[in-house]
């Protein structure tokens, strides 16, 4: 595997560099998206579709502890960009040496009282009636490798850092067809149900860290450790703090917006709700692969080019991110309004034998799920302007409009429609919610990254591609 260099993004042409840091990104979150969405494909038709509820019950709270590593390390990838572009590599190096310590001393920290409160969350988070038991087993397996979970988060983030996207990649890969075959194995010839798959995942994240832990012992990295890199640095940590805030804060909104969906819809429609929701939660992790990869490949290039003050590459990296996440956003948007359908129908078991409650639900979650998904996908193709706007200013460092703009779209429109629109409308209220957040919070976006762009990235007549 040809090894890329960080001064590569400083000096390759903006079109070919995003492909190329955007490709590895967006196969490796397809990878662990197709290893969700398998993943949930499998529990629904080998343990049922009550079992998919009770996943989505724990997602919330298992990623949030995990989001921990990944605020840490996007924190800490801006910083460590930032400063390779300054050829400033000892502030690099104790950077990382900070997120290490950082993402044990709150994970391990936050695992512990997540297990301790166990049986308050879950009911919390919608874990009721029957979804409670089967929630309660993966939950408390689960746990135990979130902080593995954590530290292939922060490490993912610095590996693409350096620009070395594909090892990023294949640090996503690893964990996600580990966790099918694992998944296979327990669940379908050992009949281990929900604790096979809790077990499968859990397993999944200790090989990712494997890989990780080897990618930084190696000669790939240019980021080579000593014990004096551990001890925490408060300008650092405030630094890593300020703006790993603003990944944390949007994944504590989506864990608060799980909360809210599958209590809501619970009360609404039973346990058959919150399986729509988890079908549709699924296609919002994997549909939008190729957008997420986009913008997670125009980080680093954004972070690099401005710390090394080449404002017009800049500029050009934020039209070219733009330009193809929405092309890539249009595809999906086509795809999810003509088989909304025959997507639901994978996640449903139709294997004899079935109770009379799940045949009910699966004829409930068939009914409602494509009408649902049309209306959650419905402005998907503007979706690209909200993404990379918000993430341009976490690349240059800017933590508050990062941090308002990630709050925008969940926090400041979608709780308060979803609060609102259901008492209207029923169920269908919820589903409306989210295009109309989307739309709002695009053109907000909008409006302060042109803003930006006008008042920060002068263009000079230098060349845009050197």
């Amino acid at each position: 595997m040809a090894k890329v260099s960080a001064e590569q993004l400083g000096s390759e042409p903006i079109g070919q560099l995003l492909i190329k840091q955007a490709v590895p990104a967006s196969i490796g979150i397809l990878v662990m998206s197709l290893n969700i969405l398998v993943d949930s494909i499998f529990v629904g038709n080998w343990i049922g579709s009550i079992a998919i509820a009770a996943i989505n019950v724990v997602l919330p709270v298992s990623f949030f502890i995990g989001a921990l590593g990944m605020a840490i390390g996007i924190g800490g990838a801006s910083i460590i960009s930032r400063a390779l572009g300054a050829d400033d590599k000892p502030k690099a190096l104790k950077t990382f040496g900070n997120q290490i310590t950082l993402t044990l001393l709150v994970t391990v920290g936050m695992v512990a009282l997540g297990l301790y409160f166990v049986n308050g969350l879950i009911p919390a988070f919608g874990g009721k009636g029957a979804i409670f038991e089967p929630a309660k087993i993966y939950y408390t397996i689960v746990l135990y490798g979130v902080p593995f979970l954590a530290l292939c988060m922060m490490g993912n983030t610095v590996i693409r850092a350096e620009g070395k996207p594909k090892f990023a990649m294949i640090a996503m890969i690893i964990p996600s067809v580990g966790n099918l075959l694992m998944d296979y194995v327990f669940i379908n010839v050992m009949d281990l149900g929900m604790e096979g798959a809790a077990w499968a995942t859990t397993i999944s994240y200790v090989l990712c860290f494997a890989y990780i832990f080897y990618f930084f012992l190696s000669k790939n990295s240019e980021l080579k450790l000593n014990l004096v890199h551990f001890g925490l640095d408060l300008s650092i940590l405030r630094e890593i703090g300020s703006l790993g805030f603003v990944t944390l804060s949007r994944q504590a909104l989506v864990s608060l917006v799980y909360l809210l969906m599958n209590n809501i819809l619970f009360d609404l429609g039973g346990e058959a709700s919150v399986a729509v929701y988890a079908i549709i939660g699924r296609m919002l992790m994997f549909a939008l692969f190729p957008v997420f990869g986009v913008t997670q490949g125009f980080l680093p290039i954004a972070g690099f080019n401005y710390g090394a003050k080449k404002y017009p590459r800049v500029r050009e990296s934020i039209n070219t991110a733009i330009k193809y996440a929405a092309i890539l956003a249009s595809v999906v948007f086509v795809g999810l309004f003509i088989f909304p359908g025959e997507i639901a129908g994978l996640f449903l078991s139709d294997k004899p034998g079935l109770s009379a409650h799940d045949l009910a639900v699966n004829a409930y979650v068939m009914q409602h799920t494509p009408a649902a998904m049309r209306w959650v996908f419905a402005a998907t193709p503007i979706i690209a302007l909200q993404l990379i706007g918000a993430a341009y200013f976490q690349a240059i460092g800017k933590a508050v409009p990062a941090l308002l703009l990630t709050l925008t779209r969940q926090g400041f429109f979608f709780i308060p429609l979803i609060l609102i629109l259901p008492s209207f409308l029923g169920e269908t209220g919820v589903w409306v919610s989210f295009p109309i957040a989307d739309v709002l919070a695009t053109i907000v976006t909008g409006y302060y990254l042109r803003k930006e762009i006008k008042r920060t990235l002068v263009i000079s007549d230098a060349p845009i591609s050197s």
